[in-house]
């Protein structure tokens, strides 16, 4: 499966915006928290792991 960028930046947004609707729609939360500290966070945390996976498939390419 290829990925280019545009496929996964939509893949990687749609994912954000789904857990941040399904925080929202929880309660468990305010609305204002989320979006202040736990969707920053995700977005961190996503782009931290889609460049190690980026960097692990680099790398199982090449062997």
């Amino acid at each position: 499966m290829e990925f280019d960028l545009p496929t996964t930046a939509a893949t990687f947004i749609a994912l954000i915006a789904l857990g941040t609707v399904g925080m929202i729609a929880s309660g468990m939360m305010a609305t204002e928290n989320v979006l202040m500290m736990v969707v920053p966070a995700m977005v961190i945390f996503g782009g931290i792991m889609l460049l190690i996976g980026i960097k692990h498939g680099q790398y199982r390419a090449i062997k």
